[in-house]
């Protein structure tokens, strides 16, 4: 067990945000040292900032990113500066502090024409101006910091900030009837439970590499929406339709369900099931 990394100090860089925030609250409540940086804390595509914030760190997260899906089809080049020069600039000063560095990805760098779990070596063909530069950030972390753990993860919900849910269970109140895309078949998963996986990785000195860190089972986005709104206790009819209906600058992919043979080997359990979990989370995400 790497027990300075367990116990040692930790930096996340995001902490603004539904994850990073979340990951600071559970380190904070069970005693660990946690600094977490805001985008006006650390610009990431500083280098020498970067390496000034990590000096002493044990393990540094990375849960910034340029997030904005659509925007990035036009604004891709700024895009790349985040998710991939910047990433390679943390990985870089958190290998300079001697720091184990944790990096979140995504479903994007995959295609998404599978019809069976993607596994963790799968080969990237990222379709998307957003999955091309997350998949650049792979490459970046990997050849800058050889203790890393990349943890791609997928259609993430959670408190601290807008999600699918809070936006779904809103109209569901306004409306008496909801169309949502049938054919874009994903593991909904809750912000909480990838923060407690991301230590659970590092508590267990899990061997350097890619994890997925997404619910297990699988579901569309209808299915997840007749959920929630079963949850937030309204009557609206919910019914199934085609992504052609609601045509979108980036494309997205058809299937994001990821494979969890990785986390298995490591001996990390993977997040439960996503009905289980979104009933675990749905009262503290839609109060």
């Amino acid at each position: 067990m790497n027990t300075l990394a367990r116990s040692g100090p930790w930096v996340v860089v995001g902490a603004s945000g539904m994850l990073g925030t979340d990951l600071i609250e559970l380190l904070a409540s069970r005693g660990s040292d946690v600094t977490g940086l805001r985008r006006a804390d650390l610009d990431v595509t500083d280098a020498e900032a970067a390496r000034r914030a990590f000096v002493g760190a044990a393990v540094v997260v990375n849960c910034a990113a340029w997030t904005a899906v659509d925007d990035a089809e036009e604004h891709e080049a700024e895009a790349f500066v985040v998710n991939a020069t910047g990433a390679a600039n943390l990985a870089r000063a958190a290998h300079a502090a001697g720091a184990r560095f944790v990096h979140v990805s995504t479903d994007y760098v995959f295609d998404g024409d599978a019809h069976e779990p993607y596994a963790e070596d799968a080969p990237l063909a990222p379709r998307s101006a957003y999955g091309r530069t997350k998949a650049a950030g792979e490459w970046g972390v990997r050849a800058e910091a050889p203790d890393h753990l990349i943890v791609r993860t997928a259609w993430l919900y959670g408190a601290h900030g807008g999600c699918f849910p809070k936006t779904m269970a809103r109209l569901a109140a306004e409306r008496d009837q909801l169309a949502v895309v049938d054919d874009q078949v994903g593991q909904p998963t809750w912000t909480r439970d990838l923060a407690e996986l991301i230590v659970r990785l590092v508590d267990a000195d899990a061997p350097a590499g890619t994890y997925h860190g997404t619910s297990s089972g699988r579901t569309s986005w209808f299915g997840f929406t007749q959920r929630i709104v079963v949850t937030a206790g309204y009557d609206t009819t919910v019914e199934p339709t085609t992504s052609e209906n609601f045509p979108r600058p980036a494309p997205r992919p058809a299937y994001s369900v990821l494979g969890h043979d990785s986390l298995r080997a490591a001996g990390v359990a993977p997040i439960g099931d996503w009905a289980e979990r979104w009933d675990a989370a749905a009262p503290e995400v839609l109060a």
